[in-house]
Order: C-alpha cells, then structure tokens, then sequence
C-alpha cells in the first residue's frame, strides 16, 4: 500500500481519538458522522484535507516527519495571530507525528477571485495584513534570511534548472557573470531594513474570508529584507499584472509602511530598485526550484510557469543597467522555452 495511504489511514484513527475531546472543549456536542476530501496539496509534502458535517468545516493537515515539520507552523501562526493577522487557529496538534486540526478560511483562494477590476481593493487589503506583521518584534525568533541562505537557494538556478534541466555547464568566464550577479543581488539584499518574511506572500495563500485575507503557508516564515513580500505578492507564479499597476502597489505599500514606522527608504526609487533586486534573486531561486520539483519530486507541471518568471527577470533587466551582467549571462545560455504571451 502507498505510503500515502498509510499516512491517511494513520490520520483517520488520531481524529478519532481527538476529535471528541476538541468537540467537547468548543461546545460543540458530539461528533457527527463526516465526510473526508482532500483540500489543497502544495510543491512540498504536506496534504490538507476538509473535514464536513452538519454545517461544520475543519481543515486537516498532514506534515509527514521527517519530511515535513509542522512546529514552525504552528509558532509562526502564533505569532501572526498576536499581530491581528488572520491566520487558521490551531484547535488539535500532534507535531510529532505531524497532524494538525485547523479551523477552516474558505475553499476561495485569491487566486481564484483577483481580476483587473477587484485587485486594488484587495490588494489593499493584503497590503495592510504585510503591514501588521512586518511591525512584529522578531529578530532571535525567526531564522535569520542571511548570506548563506540567499546565496543557497541562488545556486538552485544552475545546479538544477542550467544543469539538470537544461544540462548546461557553466564555463570559467560565466562562472564569473554568476558570481558578480550573485553578489549584486545578496548585498542589495542584506543593505535592507529586516522585518518578519513571509517567503510565499501570493495570491495562492491568501483566502477570500471575514476578516479578509486569510493567510497561509506561514511556515517558512524568516527575518529578512524588506521588499521580498511585497514584490512576491504582485510577481507571483499564476498571475501577472502590468509594470505600471505594480509600480502604483508598490508605491501604496511604501507609503503604508512608512505611516506604520516600518524602515522604508527615503525615496520610493531607492526603495523601487530594492524590491526589483529582490525580485530576480526570488525568480531565479523559483526556476531552479520548479526544475527541481519535477526532477527530484517527479511534479514536471511547475516548469510551465519558469517562462512567466524568465519574463519578470527580463523586464528588470530592461531598466537596471547594473544588472548587464545578467542579461549578458542568459544570453549565453540555449534558447529557453518561449515566453508567455
């Protein structure tokens, strides 16, 4: 039988167990028969399944050890909660064997509901939630986003999309473009005001709900830079919006964080140039990442979004001379898969 199987089997016995006792603690009277489906799953192990009966919903996830450690989820909810931001409130926790009960935000991703018209509401609306946790005191708490760690997932671009994927070895001269892209992109990194990171603040994980968002996948949350939130939200894997509309975003969450005494540049271009930096440190992490998922984990579907992220790259490129080296290295590799249009 799958190791899957087992593991749902094993989750179907603890609720049995638990479930009595979390029904008794809420109020709720005694447990109903339920229906069991999956909810969502995601690039890593983990599984969510939705739990139903009689009017009643819970989200159930399942964070297989050692694969998956489900403690920092539940601290970083901890902390998110603590700044008014609405995350699932843990009502059962087995963190040793890697299961969760949740309280459920909502079957509608945003990524379901954004359009042209909505998005400046709700972005509002995220852009106020990234407000309240950036103002969170968490250095010593989180890890720390720091040289190696940028640099690490930096190497995922040619150690699985260039030579993996594509079976591209780096020669000396590109070894050289590498390193002094890499450099750029690290210390603009490190010269930014530090604040709690999400790492996947996206439309895909946040929730159409009351308050609104609901925010998800938290778990890999770090101390680090500034902008890498704010410009994962508008440059995300599903969705892409026009140069101009994101700059205005921008600008609106500088001017917020600003007001809330978050330490932003001074002026909006420096703090324009910071987020555009981070953005190609996060796209080329991204491709190597989605390549890895389909060679490693056998999920080949991701690398249909690698264009979308080549073209974010590509329209930084267009107006950041400092970053020719790049443009000159991605030259020199073979023609990547087309666009998107």
């Amino acid at each position: 039988m799958p190791d899957q199987d087992v593991r749902l089997q094993l989750l179907q016995s603890w609720l049995e167990d638990c479930l009595p006792t979390l029904f008794q603690r809420e109020g709720w009277g005694a447990v109903p028969a339920a229906s069991l489906a999956p909810a969502s799953s995601d690039a890593s192990f983990r599984r969510y399944f939705r739990w139903q009966a009689e009017g009643r919903s819970l989200i159930l996830m399942d964070a297989p050890p050692p694969q998956e450690d489900c403690r920092p989820f539940v601290k970083v909810a901890a902390m998110l909660a603590e700044a008014g931001v609405h995350v699932p409130r843990i009502l059962v926790a087995d963190v040793e064997r890697g299961f969760l009960v949740l309280d459920d935000l909502g079957s509608q991703t945003w990524l379901e509901v954004l359009d042209a018209d909505n998005a400046d509401a709700l972005f509002e609306q995220a852009l106020r939630a990234l407000v309240k946790f950036q103002r969170l005191p968490v250095e010593g708490l989180l890890p720390a986003y720091d040289d190696a760690l940028l640099r690490r997932e930096l190497q995922l671009f040619p150690d699985w999309y260039l030579h993996r994927h594509l079976g591209v070895e780096l020669d000396e001269r590109q070894q050289g473009l590498w390193q002094r892209v890499c450099d750029l992109l690290v210390e603009s990194a490190l010269a930014q005001s530090r604040v709690f990171v999400h790492r996947d603040f996206m439309p895909r994980n946040l929730m159409l709900s009351e308050p609104n968002p609901g925010v998800l996948d938290f778990q890999d949350a770090v101390h680090g830079p500034l902008t890498y939130d704010v410009t994962c939200l508008f440059k995300d894997a599903f969705l892409s919006w026009p140069e101009a509309r994101v700059e205005g975003w921008l600008r609106r969450y500088w001017q917020l964080a600003g007001e809330a005494g978050i330490a932003v540049p001074a002026e909006f271009a420096e703090f324009h140039r910071a987020s555009d930096l981070m953005g190609v440190q996060r796209h080329l992490k991204v491709i190597g990442i989605f390549a890895r998922i389909c060679h490693r984990d056998g999920k080949p579907k991701y690398l249909g979004d690698v264009p979308r992220f080549f073209a974010y790259i590509e329209a930084v490129l267009a107006r950041r001379a400092e970053l020719a080296v790049l443009g000159e290295l991605l030259a020199s590799l073979p023609q990547r898969e087309a666009q998107p249009a």
